[in-house]
């Protein structure tokens, strides 16, 4: 270490490279723990004593008996579906984890867990360890050569792969399909969003239809810019596995950042009835999670106001987006006294829009003649925006 160059270089290296680790450590334990909650289902809803007794309401009563963060009970049934989905990592976990194969269920407070150490596994142990033939009822070949290099693949699959993009993968029903978006993964680390739009853009289909397919993968594989360990760090399932709160997950000093804080003070302050919720809403939609910005329920009109910020031009999709919101709530939110939610949509680049409100099929005499009375003006809501933005310069 001759200068303050390499010493500055020195401490930069070591903490992405340790940085780096730690998240790995992270992503791994909560893939192999959801793996093995998938694991304890299914063997349960298989050999269960008392399985018959909870039926289609096993795993509600599960999400509330273990009162864990995160582990609800659509989170638990996909959890189940990722162990459908990879009951193949088997001899992977157990390799490291089989302590909590053998013991753990035993261990649960409520006998109606327990469970013999054959029945978790379908065969014992013993047979587990020395006998590849059929490793969790599963038909397979005793390990060879192939064997061996698809443990390995599978091995950097789980070391590698998040368990936010498992998420995506398991929607996949095709097992060909899956294993190339896993590669895609593999080879590129792309963020979960950008997974997401290689998908639906059906990646895998115009890979297959190009007349050089290894030559059409390559050239996919570089229009892909690898995720940060830091974008990995803010996945929502990060949060709820550590139990750190999901206001975290909005990024410090960003321009959405300070425009929510300000946001949530000024909708406060100007009264007309507005009471604070909730920012950051998860809220669950088509086995999706998404987050509303700053969530209000104004006590006059009866009814909830999503607010939904965006560092844009207004598009038709943030509108779109907003609605499904709007409807989730309308749907699974609203009590039978409650008046019809909205949604309000605040763009912060000059475009054709700055407000927008999100009605969701309400119809629009109604929503002038009774909502529009209590709600702040486009006008107010874009002075608030012009003079932000102005203060941010």
């Amino acid at each position: 270490m001759t200068n303050f160059n390499s010493l500055a270089e020195s401490i930069q290296h070591t903490h992405a490279i340790l940085q780096q680790e730690a998240v790995k450590a992270v992503n791994i334990s909560m893939t192999v723990r959801n793996w093995l909650v998938g694991f304890y289902i299914v063997e349960f809803e298989q050999n269960g004593e008392d399985r018959a007794t909870y039926g289609n309401k096993l795993l509600a009563n599960l999400a509330n008996t273990i009162a864990i963060k995160g582990l609800t009970s659509p989170e638990l049934s996909r959890c189940r579906q990722f162990y459908n989905t990879y009951p193949f990592y088997a001899p992977i976990i157990y390799q490291k984890y089989n302590h909590l194969i053998t013991e753990n269920i035993l261990r649960m407070p409520s006998a109606k867990f327990k469970l013999e150490e054959k029945t978790i596994l379908g065969l014992s142990t013993q047979e587990f360890q020395n006998d590849g033939k059929n490793i969790l009822g599963m038909a397979s070949q005793e390990f060879q050569s192939n064997d061996i290099e698809l443990l390995e693949y599978n091995k950097k699959v789980i070391q590698r792969i998040s368990y936010s993009h498992f998420i995506e993968l398991i929607k996949i029903k095709d097992p060909t399909q899956r294993q190339f978006y896993e590669l895609l993964i593999l080879k590129t680390q792309p963020s979960v969003a950008q997974l997401k739009k290689q998908i639906h853009s059906l990646a895998f289909e115009r890979v297959g239809l190009s007349q050089n397919n290894a030559l059409g993968f390559e050239e996919l594989l570089q229009k892909i810019e690898p995720s940060s360990p830091i974008d990995s760090i803010k996945s929502h399932y990060i949060f709820d596995f550590l139990k750190l709160g999901n206001y975290n997950l909005i990024e410090e000093n960003t321009l959405e950042q300070a425009l929510i804080n300000h946001l949530q003070e000024f909708i406060v302050e100007l009264g007309n009835g507005f009471c604070f919720e909730a920012r950051q809403k998860k809220i669950l939609i088509d086995e999706e999670n998404y987050f509303v910005d700053l969530v209000f329920y104004h006590r006059i009109l009866k009814c909830h106001v999503l607010i939904e910020l965006k560092a844009d031009q207004f598009k038709h999709e943030h509108l779109s987006q907003l609605n499904t919101y709007v409807s989730y709530y309308r749907e699974e939110v609203k009590q039978p006294d409650d008046n019809p939610p909205i949604g309000i949509l605040l763009c912060t680049q000059k475009g054709t829009k700055l407000v927008e409100y999100a009605l969701s099929g309400m119809d629009e005499k109604l929503f002038v003649s009774k909502y529009l009375l209590q709600l702040p003006s486009k006008e107010v809501l874009q002075a608030f925006i012009e003079n932000e933005l102005k203060q941010l310069e």
